[in-house]
């Protein structure tokens, strides 16, 4: 029987790279200009593979609208080859949600043209998440190609028995942590092994005879996958010539023009007993380890902050809130939130957010947060409107001025409320804004305390009152600017249930007397009932936890160290040593001390250089390979200066620490260390719907002196007995540091793109004003570590608030719309279903082990939904499998 030669025609295609988007976005009406003449030139030409994400449909119309009807016929005719995604995505990098959102608007917009590929195409992403089996199978795709993440093969193509392989073939079965499975097909010779072949006979034999013993190598089967194509590829138009000749100088193979569809059903009807199995994460463990590109995490890192905090008011603001706001209004933005969620996926491309590409492509991407930002706050902002204005506070005095407090968690939180309360306002039409301003100010101060429903006084810290200018846009009316006369309050809450509200009052009177405080005098010492904060002369932090009479110290070193490598990857120069600022005195500053919270502020100033040298600059002209450098760091310094608060509350473990720094140092990269004592072989961290377990240490065949790692929420080490978390808002990379010390990185600053070129991006080097959000806390036994997690999650999204006037309505002042009772469950969303407006909530187990799990909503019953938000055919249980990704649909009693 003949071995069979599919050659599948595709573009792997970047939006945006080493050339802005518009430029890329030309090429692609080019593509597709000749794609359209081909099909119908070329009977032979079987189809085209239009890379896995259906955005590229779009951006053609956006030029060429008058094609849509051929476009729809090519697809209709089976010749253009779309979906499942809406993007091609990083999968470590974006939320779990984002992930979903991406099946889940790509598989809505393939259908409106036809039929989906079912395949989960992950070519280029750099590197693989481990819950990707599940997340596929529960999208309806048994299989997915991916081109990075495992090392099936030996040095020179030769299969070594003195090495471990994650597969003997390109074809595999990958296991998810949940024991999902489904079938992996990895590009083992690069997504490009079939581009452009020959038409020409002497080209022709020397091409296949190479090509041909390279897949031979790997493959399981007879089946031969050859990918015509590589990234921004032109169509070969020649290829079904090239076929032919191909035909008639192999009579032992049969070529053939095909498409994943064929493929698939082909080689996995054919799989030998002996296929390998592959589990959780591919991240490329078993290589050298310096082209996995975890790097990419710290690349620009005021990108993966402006993603989380859009991510953040998408999935965990607007849309709980909007979901809440249905039962009140029957009605839910789908559209206005699909055009959110479009807008931000469109930075979500490895290439994007990963941050490794030129200037210009991410100076686009901050509009593209700022606009799907936008969105997010208003649909929070119109959804709370809507509930307030139906609250009954008429149990508050009148003369109080009622707000209400939203915990859009699916946990229970902790922390401060913050808002503006108004007293009193004057509009422009009142007089002059200077007179307004004038009469408002000239008030005499009252004095006030807040209460809650029941009129028990709670502790609030209560600003002086001030004046500014306002407006509001009235939904009848034309705008109104004002002056208005408030107060802010801060006011700390404690385990706020899930998706609900509080209300509560500022009432007038003088408030209570306040208690000592939490810190010492000179904020050496922060100490509530629960754990001891010592500041030492270095500014690192001891903390102790009374519980189980143990202590860490050593935490918050900040170190710095030379970086001459690219946006993808991290390489110190040779000789250069970290410069900790453990090595330097710290001054304390106290700047908040009561007896809900304490908040002192540390100043470093560390000696650094101010750049690489000028070698540097040099060998990347030459595009030498960042490996075989030789710069080194300037003899030039300059002072850093680090300012840090850190801050405890009443009744809380977690130390809270905002570091903000200028800086104007260049080539270099800044981490914080916190070393916790305990040597142990492994450590968890947060991933896509995972709470994912990895090694501490590296294979025999890494060479890299690092081991960088991706996180989203937090990273934690314990043992047996105790154990430290350290989260993170929008820092990506972290490192174990000789198996006991967590490293996050803060900034990475470098002046090359890196890759296949030359590409300088002097943005890259990251100069000017950060600011940094993290937190550690410590914990006992490791069941106990779960209540980290959570607050490092719920530390994400803050409080929503709003004032509200005493008035009569028919929401209670307190409410908790959905109840979620489960130890290790997370939820990550709540929205409605877009055909029926159903309410939807998601979320995974941390556990590896099964739990209980009990979602109510008064009059609804809960429904398992696959991630497509399609009934299921099992039966809904309270028992949630280990790692199982559960979506619930609430349906009417």
């Amino acid at each position: 029987m003949k071995k069979k030669v599919y050659i599948i025609s595709h573009s792997h295609w970047d939006r945006e790279w080493y050339i802005p988007f518009e430029r890329h976005h030309m090429l692609l009406v080019e593509l597709i200009d000749d794609l359209l003449e081909i099909f119908a030139s070329d009977p032979d030409f079987n189809s085209f593979h239009l890379d896995g994400q259906t955005i590229l449909l779009d951006d053609y119309l956006q030029v060429r609208p008058e094609k849509k009807e051929a476009l729809q016929q090519a697809i209709t005719d089976g010749k253009l080859h779309i979906g499942p995604f809406y993007i091609l995505q990083d999968d470590f990098l974006i939320s779990s949600e984002s992930n979903v959102r991406n099946m889940l608007i790509g598989m809505e917009e393939s259908k409106k043209w036809g039929s989906p590929v079912k395949l989960g195409y992950f070519p280029d992403t750099f590197g693989n998440m481990g819950q990707a089996p599940q997340m596929m199978q529960k999208a309806g795709l048994e299989a997915a190609a991916f081109g990075r993440g495992v090392k099936p093969i030996g040095f020179d193509n030769q299969v070594l028995e003195a090495e471990t392989y994650s597969s003997p073939y390109s074809e595999m079965k990958w296991k998810g942590p949940d024991q999902s499975e489904i079938f992996g097909l990895l590009f083992a010779n690069w997504y490009s092994n079939g581009n452009e072949i020959p038409a020409e006979k002497e080209a022709a034999i020397k091409f296949w005879d190479q090509k041909l013993a390279d897949v031979e190598q790997f493959a399981s089967t007879d089946h031969l996958l050859f990918m015509n194509g590589c990234d921004h590829q032109p169509v070969q138009k020649d290829v079904t010539k090239a076929i032919a000749l191909a035909n008639e100088l192999y009579p032992d193979y049969e070529f053939i023009h095909s498409n994943f569809t064929d493929y698939l059903a082909a080689v996995q009807n054919d799989l030998p007993e002996d296929i390998g199995t592959v589990e959780g994460e591919l991240t490329s463990q078993e290589t050298d380890g310096w082209y996995t590109l975890a790097n990419t995490s710290s690349a620009r890192v005021y990108l993966k902050q402006w993603n989380t905090r859009v991510q953040r008011q998408l999935e965990n603001i607007a849309e709980p809130l909007a979901s809440m706001a249905y039962d009140i209004t029957g009605k839910y933005p789908h559209d206005t939130l699909d055009y959110a969620w479009k807008t931000l996926m469109q930075n979500h491309p490895h290439d994007s957010i990963c941050g490794c590409s030129i200037d210009d492509v991410h100076r686009g991407m901050i509009s593209r947060f700022e606009r799907a930002n936008e969105v997010g706050r208003y649909v929070a902002e119109e959804s709370v409107n809507a509930l307030k204005t139906e609250m009954n506070t008429k149990i508050f005095p009148e003369d109080s001025f009622p707000f209400v407090v939203f915990n859009t968690n699916g946990l229970a939180k902790s922390g401060e409320a913050v808002i503006d309360v108004e007293l009193e306002r004057k509009t422009f039409a009142e007089g002059s804004p200077a007179s307004l301003y004038r009469d408002l100010a000239a008030k005499e101060a009252g004095s006030y305390h807040v209460v809650d429903e029941n009129g028990r006084v709670i502790p609030a810290q209560i600003s002086a009152e001030a004046v500014h200018y306002d407006y509001d846009l009235p939904k009848d009316g034309f705008r109104v600017p004002h002056m208005k006369r408030y107060v802010t309050i801060r006011l700390t809450l404690r385990d706020l249930a899930a998706f609900s509200w509080q209300s509560f009052a500022l009432v007038p009177g003088t408030a209570p007397i306040e208690q000592d405080g939490l810190a010492n005098a000179d904020g050496t010492v922060l100490e509530n009932d629960l754990v001891k904060v010592e500041i030492a002369e270095n500014g690192t932090l001891a903390i102790t936890d009374k519980e189980n009479q143990t202590t860490v110290d050593g935490l918050l070193n900040f170190e710095d160290t030379g970086d001459i490598a690219n946006e993808y990857i991290y390489k110190q120069p040779e000789g250069d040593q970290a410069i900790l600022s453990s090595d330097t005195k710290a001054t304390v500053e106290l700047l908040e001390n009561h007896a809900e919270k304490a908040v002192v502020k540390l100043t470093h100033s560390i000696d650094i250089p101010v750049s690489a040298d000028d070698l540097l600059d040099e060998e990347q002209q030459m595009v030498i390979e960042f490996r075989a450098r030789k710069a080194g760091r300037s003899q030039e310094t300059a002072p850093l200066t680090i300012e840090t608060t850190v801050a405890l509350a009443k009744n809380s473990k977690k130390v809270d620490l905002e570091t903000t720094l200028d800086n104007q140092m260049k080539d270099h990269r800044l981490r914080v260390l916190f070393p916790t004592g305990l040597k142990v072989e492994a450590h968890e961290a947060d991933s896509i719907y995972e709470v994912v377990k990895r090694p501490n240490t590296v294979s025999a065949s890494w060479k890299n002196p690092t081991n960088p790692q991706h996180q989203h929420a937090f990273a934690n080490l314990h043992d047996d007995i105790r154990g430290v978390t350290v989260g993170n808002y929008g820092l990506n990379e972290y490192e174990i540091v000789d198996s006991e010390t967590i490293a996050v990185t803060l900034l990475r600053c470098v002046r090359e793109m890196g890759d296949w070129g030359y590409f300088p991006t002097p943005e890259a080097q990251c100069l000017g004003e950060h600011t940094f959000n993290y937190s550690v806390e410590v914990h006992g036994a490791p069941e106990t570590r779960y209540e980290t997690y959570k607050h490092a999650y719920t530390a994400q999204v803050p409080f929503t608030v709003a004032q509200v006037p005493v008035q009569e309505g028919k929401l209670p002042v307190t409410k908790q719309f959905v109840e979620v009772t489960g130890n290790t469950f997370v939820p990550t969303a709540l929205k409605r279903r877009k055909h029926d407006k159903a309410l939807v909530l998601r979320g995974y187990n941390m556990d590896e082990n099964e739990q209980e799990l009990v979602l109510e909503k008064a009059e609804e019953t809960p429904v398992l939904l696959n991630l497509l938000e399609e009934p299921m055919d099992e039966t809904y249980t309270t028992k949630l499998a280990g790692y199982e990704i559960r979506t619930v649909g609430f349906v009417n009693d």
